[in-house]
């Protein structure tokens, strides 16, 4: 299990790592920490009765105890334990809270494994979630470096893109806030970059006109920087009501996707990337990919 800002997603696999159930749902447990610093309590009702399916759907296929991960929200909400508490009771499972660059190690193996004709190429994985993005740059045989930044889809939306839809003052100072956390980085230009997760995924999903996820379709797909801007621009001119009518995007996803979709923006235009490679398989495949 992932236990992310914006999302809880859970995969159970087969002795040859098939999956036999690859399912996500949203619990939004980052929804105003950014401000608060504490987990609303209404965002822990919803990712404990998330737990509670879940914990049945690991019954039903008779799995064994489950590996659970949590990132950003749980990394820093001064409050974490009363949702950890319970979750565990729930699941039967420790949650570990992992650092930023274990998430990233993480990435990278899922999409190592997803993509094999890239051993030996280099390129940059970027999974940006919900309260936090993770950049990896890798020669394509090893992990050169792994740096996570806090910025994220929920993050960036509730810190400045208040109106509906957003003024060009809201836009230009999220754009300022990537820049500024970017700005410090030393990545690889020129070389492909790989996104995994949600956002990722949607971006794939909008550029194929998919009116419901499949994960295979939106794994492997090429999107140029210049398609990246394409979506970003029309989702800052759309209220989240419009967003929620266009397809590719979830609905659960139309009031934040706008942020996410910026970060890949801004990361490709300062890598100056050829093109975004999607890839639906994030963190909870490379717990499934580890050795052991």
């Amino acid at each position: 299990m992932d236990i992310g800002t914006n999302t809880l997603l859970l995969l159970i696999v087969d002795a040859q790592l098939r999956p036999v159930a690859d399912v996500c749902r949203f619990g939004r447990l980052g929804q105003g920490l950014d401000a608060s610093g504490r987990l609303a309590d209404e965002a822990i009702a919803r990712s404990l009765e998330i737990c509670r399916d879940y914990r049945r759907m690991i019954d039903e296929h008779r799995a064994g105890p489950p590996t659970i991960v949590a990132t950003q929200a749980l990394r820093e909400a001064q409050n974490s334990a009363e949702f950890t508490v319970p979750a565990q009771d729930i699941l039967g499972g420790t949650i570990e809270v992992i650092s930023g660059a274990r998430e990233a190690e993480l990435a990278f193996l899922a999409v190592a494994r997803t993509f094999p004709e890239l051993t030996g190429t280099p390129y940059v994985v970027v999974d940006v979630g919900g309260g936090s993005t993770e950049l990896v740059a890798t020669d394509g045989t090893r992990v050169r470096s792994a740096v996570s930044i806090p910025i994220g889809a929920v993050r960036l939306t509730e810190r400045h893109l208040k109106s509906d839809p957003p003024k060009p003052a809201e836009v230009r100072a999220m754009m300022t806030d990537i820049d500024a956390q970017l700005g410090a980085l030393e990545l690889p230009r020129g070389v492909p970059v790989v996104g995994t997760a949600g956002t990722a995924t949607t971006i794939a999903a909008i550029s194929k006109g998919l009116t419901r996820h499949d994960p295979d379709r939106v794994t492997g797909v090429r999107v140029t920087a210049m398609a990246v801007d394409a979506q970003l621009a029309r989702m800052l001119t759309q209220t989240v009501a419009e967003r929620r009518a266009t397809r590719g995007i979830e609905p659960q996803r139309a009031d934040v996707i706008a942020g996410g979709v910026a970060i890949y923006a801004r990361v490709l235009h300062r890598l100056d990337a050829p093109l975004l490679i999607t890839c639906d398989r994030g963190i909870r495949w490379g717990l499934a990919y580890e050795p052991g």
